[in-house]
């Protein structure tokens, strides 16, 4: 078995999974001894489910020698953002108080994985409540890029997990950007979908108004094999719309000269790392090259703090009634940082909230109707990664200012108030070796052009045979 296969692609590993040249009990067995070995250091699964992952993997290989196809995913290890449920493993959010929380049953996204065969490894760690801080009892993953660098927020877990080979793709949550910036800070792809593209049901819930399962992968294909496997209606989530899975994979190599791509200069550069700039306009310079129209346009004037006083609120008052249970009766359980959001959803009643809502489809009509001049908008991922100290990360109010000043919310916050769909593509590195994407921002549904426009990008470069050294 070759040696780097924890980080080859989900598609090259089913190839020689069917062709069995490999078994999926001899990969899970790889993966876990990779995950003891190097996990240790990185801290990005809160638990492994090494014992359920191997009878997993026996139930493929005896599917696959009787020759049963379930898919691209038959017989890959995975890992699952701690958020959502898996039976008889324990869920914790990142939460204190919810420490010891065993679910009974499986979350629909868990259910449709184990449907496609997809081996899960273990639950990977995130913030406190998929919010933008630690709670102090939890260990915070390290970007495999740097120790000090920062992993991203809530889906930190999955970023690092897969940016490291500890996995072949994760399961991520999204509220605010929490697919696109832990992929953006690990130097991988991330897919927030359209708002009901995917289930929810079985996922502990930060905003369920602005909640999104989507993948991070180490590629666009890979990402889009995920999001076809856990897409589609389920009965149990209302807010679900699609009738099926989008197909999406079979389309990637297609022609993009039929795809526009909107630009906003000003909207990319403003407070954005220069070097990040100049790999985006090389991004917008390949899209030419490749045929697709690059259109001039102007995105809605959206500073970063005004934007996070219009989500925060939103959050707040959703997030307190999530945590109804626990909060206020056990406050003193909850991190400085997250007990502060739910204190602001308590002091608020349902004539603020709807003020909030009213300004949210206020902006989301102009953003949107800025989204259907084109196929898809080009800009950053949420910034560019940084150093970060515990301190910050762990919620300390002063400290992390030195955080929230780098959060370029304008890139991501607009995509979670309208439910509409996003890609997170690898484009370089600066000097010192941290990873530089782009995102590409589509109007709602259109994750096909999203990915197809990705996977065009990714084919004229290596960026994604990249790996950081461990």
């Amino acid at each position: 078995m070759n040696d780097e296969i924890h980080f080859s692609s989900i598609s090259a590993a089913s190839d020689l999974l069917k062709n069995r040249d490999i078994s999926p009990v001899e990969l899970t067995e790889h993966m876990l001894r990779r995950i003891e070995k190097l996990d240790i250091k990185l801290k990005s699964y809160v638990t492994v489910c090494g014992d359920q992952a191997m009878d997993s993997a026996k139930e493929a290989e005896k599917e696959i020698l009787a020759g049963k196809d379930l898919g691209l995913l038959h017989g890959i290890p995975l890992a699952v953002k701690d958020l959502c449920y898996m039976a008889g493993i324990r869920t914790m959010g990142g939460l204190k108080v919810k420490r010891n929380f065993i679910p009974s049953f499986d979350s629909s996204v868990v259910v449709k994985l184990r449907r496609a065969g997809a081996i899960l490894l273990g639950k990977a760690a995130l913030t406190e409540g998929a919010l933008s801080a630690y709670n102090p009892d939890f260990e915070i993953p390290v970007n495999p890029w740097g120790e000090k660098l920062w992993a991203g927020v809530s889906s930190s877990g999955s970023g690092v997990a897969t940016a490291a080979g500890l996995c072949f793709g994760a399961l991520a949550t999204d509220t605010g950007g929490s697919i696109r910036y832990p992929s953006m800070a690990s130097g991988v792809v991330g897919l927030k979908p359209t708002y009901g593209s995917v289930s929810r049901y079985g996922v502990m819930e930060l905003a369920g108004s602005l909640d999104h399962v989507g993948p991070i992968a180490r590629n666009v294909k890979d990402a889009a094999i995920i999001f076809e496997a856990i897409a589609g209606k389920d009965i149990l989530d209302v807010t679900t719309t699609h009738e099926r899975a989008p197909s999406i994979v079979n389309g990637l190599p297609a022609d993009i000269s039929n795809l526009s791509i909107g630009v906003d200069r000003r909207f990319i550069a403003a407070g954005t790392d220069i070097g990040l700039v100049e790999a985006i306009n090389g991004a917008i310079d390949t899209y030419a090259g490749l045929g697709a129209r690059i259109v001039n346009i102007e995105m809605p004037k959206s500073d970063p703090k005004k934007l996070r006083d219009l989500w925060l609120p939103i959050v707040g008052f959703e997030a307190v009634r999530a945590h109804a249970d626990n909060f206020p009766a056990r406050a003193d359980d909850y991190g400085d940082y997250f007990r502060s959001v739910l204190d602001l959803g308590l002091s608020m009643d349902v004539s603020d909230y709807q003020l909030a809502t009213k300004a949210k489809n206020e902006f989301t009509a102009d953003f949107e109707a800025a989204l259907d001049k084109v196929d898809a908008v080009i800009c950053p991922a949420g910034g560019f990664v940084f150093e970060a100290d515990m301190d910050a990360q762990y919620g300390n109010r002063e400290a992390m200012k030195d955080i929230i000043k780098h959060f370029q919310g304008q890139f991501t916050i607009p995509a979670n108030l309208a439910g509409t769909p996003a890609i997170v593509v690898p484009c370089g590195f600066s000097n010192n070796q941290r990873p530089y994407t782009f995102q590409l921002l589509g109007s709602k549904l259109s994750e096909e052009k999203l990915c197809r426009l990705g996977y065009a990008y990714e084919q004229q470069f290596s960026w994604t045979s990249v790996h950081p050294k461990l």
